[in-house]
C-alpha cells in the first residue's frame, strides 16, 4: 500500500521525522518498504503569470514573454514552449535555480536577455505532458514557492503488509495504529449524516444473507459529474497509485483510501427496476469496467438489477452501469461482503483490484454507514445534488466475543513484565474495549480487527506496542548441548558441494509445473492438480525433477551456452502422502571445456555414471530397463547397495525433437536417500604381502550385462579377493555371433600370509563355476 505521508500527518502528527516514523511502523509489524520523494529536489521555483507573449525578432519558434514573479516589476524570459501565452499561470525558475542536471542563469537568447525558464513538467522531474509549459490552475497566488504550492517536499510511503492487516488499508486504520504506537493525538474526519432532500429511493433485495450481511444504497440525483476534483484530492489520489478519472469515481476511491471501505457509484438512469444481491447464475456473463467479459459461476456474488447482473460484488463494477460525464444521477452502493465469499473470486478471473484486496481481507462491518455518509457529503459538496434516504439491508454480522488476557501468561510468554495499565491503554487506542479484572484483561475486539480472536493474539498485540526492539536480548536459560552427528549419513549441503567438485551447478526450478511437462516425460504420472494455481502453466506438481532441468538446459542454449552441467536436490510429489527427495541432474555438450590438452566430445552415459559412482563412493549396478523419458538403448536403472535408487540415460528422441535440442543431454535422477548413507570407515593396515591377479576371459550371451556378470563374480568370491573389474569387451573374431567376450581382472590378496598357487586355483575355479551357473558363461578357449 502506498500513501503520501503528508495526508497521513493531517490525521495523527508524532514527534518523529519521517525515517523514525518509518522505523516505528517496521518494528510494529507494519513494514516500510520504501520511501520515494514526492518530487526529486529542485529550488527557486515559483508561481508566475505570464503577462505577454511577443514574438522573437530573431526566432521565428521563441517568445518574448513578459512575467510576473511576485516582485516590484515584470522580467522578461525567452521561452520556446509552444502553448507559452497571455494569462497562463506557470512554474518559472529563477537565476539560481538548481532544477534536475541543469542550473539556471541569467543569459541572452538570440540578443535578448532572459531572466529565468518558464518550465514544463520533464525540467522539473515530474510527471504530465511535457510537450509545454506545465499549466496551474487560474488560482495559483503568484510570487508563491512552488513546492509549497504544490506540498512537493511530500515522501510517499510503500508498507508491505501482511494479510492479516486489512484494518491498515486505510489512512484512518494507519493513523490509529500511528496514535497507538506514539501515543499521538489521532484526528479522524469527523463524519456527520447527510439528511435526504428527495424521496427517492432504489428498492434493494440480499438474496445472498450469509455472503452479504450488510448492503447500503442511496440515490442523489443532479450531480456535475464534469465537476473538477479537488487539487487537493487528486494530490492525495495520486500520491497513493490512483489515477484520478470523473469526480464521482474519485470520491468513492478517495473515501477507500481513506477510511478502508470499498463503493461504487452506478448510473441511476441505466438501473432496469431495483437492486439484487444474490448469487451469479448458470450462463450469465458481465461486460466489466476495464472492458472483460467476466463468464460468471455459480459461487460468485452480483449485483443485478431486473436485466442481470450489473457488477461483481466485492470485485469491480460493470461497464453498461459506469457512470460518465453525462451522468446526472447516480447511486451509492456501500457494503460489507464476508471473505469467504470474495476471496479466490478475482483471481480466477485474472483480476487483481483495491476492493477485493480488502473484501478478501474483512473491511469494517461497523463503518459501512459512515462510509457512505462521507462519501455522500463529499459528492454534494464537489459536485452538487440532492441525497435520498440511506436504504439498508442487514443480517447476522460477525460477532466480537470477548477474549480473556491472563497477565501472568502475558509475562511468561513475551518474557518480560509489562505494565498492565499501559497494556490496557494500548488496546483503548487501538478501538479494543478493554475492561482490567483482577489479574485478566477482558478486551473486546473492534468491528476492523478480523485478527484478534484467541489469547495469543492479545499477546502479540501487547508485545507489539511494547516495540519489538524494545524487548531486551537475554541468553537462553538451557545449556547449549552440540547435537550427534551421524558419520554414516552425508548431509544434503555436502552432497551439493561434492557435486559442485564434480563441475556441475546447482539450480532450483519450480515445483509447480506445466503438467504437459510431465506428460510428455511419462505419459503414465498422474501428477497432483493446484486448486488455485499462480498460472496456466504452473497448475501441477512435478513428479520427476527432468522438466524443470530440460527448460533451464533450453534457457542457457537460446543464450549461447554450449555447455550445460546442472543439478537439484528437491522433492517431487508422487501423491499426497509419497513425496520423496530425489536429486536430479543433466549433462549437456562437450566432456570437458574446450582447450588444447585433450580432443573434444561429447559427454555420454559412462561420463555421468562415472560422476555418479564419485559421488557415491561406490561402484553402481547399472541394469536394463525402460524409461519413457529415456533412450531404449542409451539408459539404464540404477541400484545401489542391492536397491533400486533411481535413472540414468539419454534423452529420448521424440523428447529430443519436442524440445528442439541439437542434441540429446545425460539425465539422471536418484533417490536422495540412497545417496546420503556411507559405511563407516574402519582402519586397516596394508597387507605386506604379494598380489596375485588372474585374467579371465568370459564368452556369454551379448545381451547380458556386464554388470550381471560382475556381480555374480562378487557374490561368490572368497575373503582374499579383492578387486573384480571388466577392463575389456570382444566381438569379432573367434567369437560366436550373438556373443561377446568380456576380460575381468581379478585380484587376491591376503593380510596375513602369501597366497599359494592352490588357494589362487581353487578361488578362480569358483568364479569360473559362479559364471557358468549362474550367466550360462564359459572361459574363453
Amino acid at each position: 500500500m502506498q500513501f503520501s505521508e503528508a495526508w497521513l500527518r493531517t490525521l495523527v502528527n508524532p514527534a518523529l521525522d519521517t525515517q523514525a516514523l518509518a522505523h516505528a511502523l517496521t518494528m510494529a509489524g507494519l513494514e516500510v518498504e520504501a520511501l520515494e520523494p514526492a518530487a526529486p529536489a529542485f529550488s527557486h521555483v515559483v508561481v508566475a503569470e505570464i503577462l505577454s507573449a511577443e514574438k522573437h525578432p530573431d526566432a521565428d519558434r521563441l517568445r518574448v514573454c513578459q512575467v510576473d514573479v511576485g516582485e516590484a516589476s515584470p522580467v522578461t524570459i525567452v521561452c520556446g514552449a509552444p502553448n507559452a501565452a497571455t494569462g497562463l499561470k506557470v512554474p518559472c525558475a529563477r537565476p539560481g535555480a538548481k532544477l534536475p542536471g541543469i542550473e539556471i542563469k541569467v543569459a541572452k537568447v538570440r540578443g535578448v536577455e532572459s531572466f529565468g525558464m518558464l518550465c514544463s513538467t520533464k525540467e522539473l522531474g515530474l510527471e504530465g505532458n511535457a510537450d509545454g509549459l506545465m499549466v496551474l490552475a487560474d488560482d495559483a497566488p503568484v510570487g508563491e514557492d512552488f513546492r509549497s504550492y504544490l506540498n512537493l517536499d511530500d515522501t510517499l510511503v510503500t508498507l508491505k503488509l501482511t494479510p492479516n492487516r486489512a484494518d491498515c488499508l486505510s489512512l484512518a486504520g494507519l493513523a490509529r495504529e500511528v496514535g497507538a504506537i506514539t501515543g499521538s493525538e489521532v484526528r479522524l474526519p469527523h463524519i456527520e449524516p447527510v439528511a435526504p432532500t428527495i424521496d427517492d429511493s432504489v428498492a434493494v433485495s440480499v438474496q445472498a444473507p450469509d455472503a452479504c450481511p450488510r448492503y447500503l444504497a442511496r440515490t442523489v440525483r443532479g450531480i456535475d459529474a464534469q465537476a473538477a476534483t479537488p487539487r487537493w484530492m487528486a494530490e492525495r489520489l495520486e500520491r497513493s497509485g490512483i489515477r484520478p478519472l470523473l469526480a464521482p469515481v474519485d470520491i468513492t476511491n478517495y473515501v477507500l483510501l481513506e477510511l478502508g471501505q470499498p463503493m461504487h457509484a452506478f448510473a441511476l438512469s441505466r438501473l432496469a427496476g431495483g437492486i439484487e444481491v444474490r448469487m451469479a447464475r448458470p450462463g450469465e456473463t458481465l461486460e466489466l469496467l476495464n472492458g472483460q467479459t467476466a463468464e460468471l459461476a455459480p459461487d460468485m456474488l452480483v449485483i443485478a438489477d431486473a436485466n442481470g447482473p450489473v457488477a461483481l460484488a466485492g470485485i469491480m463494477g460493470g461497464q453498461p452501469t459506469s457512470v460518465e460525464k453525462f451522468t446526472v444521477d447516480v447511486l451509492l452502493e456501500a457494503a460489507f461482503f464476508a471473505p469467504a465469499a470474495i476471496a479466490g473470486r478475482a483471481r480466477r478471473l485474472g483480476l487483481s483490484t483495491d476492493s477485493s484486496h480488502r473484501f478478501e481481507r474483512g473491511v469494517d462491518f461497523a463503518a459501512v454507514r459512515q462510509a457512505m455518509e462521507r462519501a455522500t457529503r463529499l459528492l454534494i459538496d464537489i459536485c452538487g445534488g440532492q441525497p435520498g434516504p440511506v436504504v439498508e439491508v442487514a443480517a447476522q454480522l460477525p460477532r466480537r466475543d470477548p477474549i480473556v488476557l491472563r497477565l501472568p501468561r502475558l509475562a511468561r510468554v513475551a518474557g518480560i513484565a509489562l505494565d498492565a495499565d499501559q497494556v490496557a491503554r494500548g488496546f483503548n487506542a487501538l478501538g479494543a474495549a478493554c475492561e482490567r479484572r483482577d489479574d485478566t484483561l477482558v478486551v473486546t475486539p473492534p468491528s476492523f480487527r478480523f485478527d484478534l480472536a484467541i489469547e495469543e493474539d492479545l499477546i502479540e498485540e501487547a508485545v507489539r506496542l511494547h516495540g519489538y526492539d524494545a524487548i531486551p536480548a537475554q541468553p537462553p536459560a538451557a545449556p547449549s548441548r552440540m547435537l550427534p552427528q551421524d558419520e554414516t549419513r552425508v548431509a544434503d549441503d555436502a552432497l551439493r558441494q561434492m557435486l559442485v567438485g564434480l563441475d556441475y551447478q546447482e539450480v532450483i526450478t519450480y515445483s509447480f509445473v506445466d503438467p504437459a511437462w510431465e506428460a510428455a516425460l511419462d505419459a503414465t504420472a498422474r501428477p497432483l492438480s493446484l486448486a488455485n494455481p499462480l498460472a496456466s502453466q504452473l497448475s501441477a506438481m512435478r513428479t520427476t525433477l527432468w522438466g524443470g532441468l530440460i527448460e533451464t538446459l533450453r534457457h542457457n542454449l537460446n543464450r549461447q551456452q554450449e555447455r550445460v552441467r546442472i543439478f537439484e536436490l528437491g522433492r517431487v510429489y508422487a501423491s499426497l502422502d509419497e513425496q520423496p527427495m530425489k536429486l536430479g541432474g543433466l549433462a549437456y555438450g562437450a566432456v570437458v571445456p574446450e582447450q588444447w590438452g585433450t580432443a573434444s566430445r561429447r559427454v555420454d552415459f559412462f561420463d555421468v555414471k562415472g560422476d555418479l559412482e564419485r559421488l557415491c563412493g561406490q561402484a553402481l549396478d547399472a541394469r536394463r530397463g525402460t524409461h519413457p523419458a529415456l533412450h531404449p538403448g542409451q539408459s539404464a536403472e540404477i541400484w545401489a547397495d542391492g536397491r533400486p535408487a533411481g535413472w540414468l540415460g539419454t534423452l529420448h528422441p521424440r523428447l529430443v525433437q519436442a524440445y528442439d535440442l541439437v542434441s540429446p543431454p545425460v539425465l539422471f535422477e536418484l533417490d536422495a536417500r540412497a545417496l546420503v548413507w556411507r559405511a563407516l570407515p574402519r582402519h586397516a593396515g596394508l597387507s605386506r604381502f604379494p598380489q596375485v591377479r588372474r585374467d579371465l576371459a568370459f564368452v556369454l550371451d551379448a545381451h547380458t550385462p556386464a554388470g550381471e556378470l560382475v556381480g555374480a563374480l562378487r557374490a561368490a568370491a572368497p575373503q582374499s579377493v579383492r578387486e573384480i573389474a571388466v577392463f575389456d569387451e570382444y566381438r569379432g573374431k573367434g567369437v560366436p555371433e550373438n556373443q561377446k567376450s568380456l576380460a575381468i581382472r581379478v585380484v587376491m590378496q591376503d593380510t596375513e600370509r602369501t597366497l599359494t598357487d592352490q588357494e589362487v586355483e581353487d578361488t578362480v575355479h569358483k568364479l569360473v563355476d559362479a559364471a557358468l551357473r549362474q550367466c550360462n558363461a564359459a572361459l574363453r578357449a
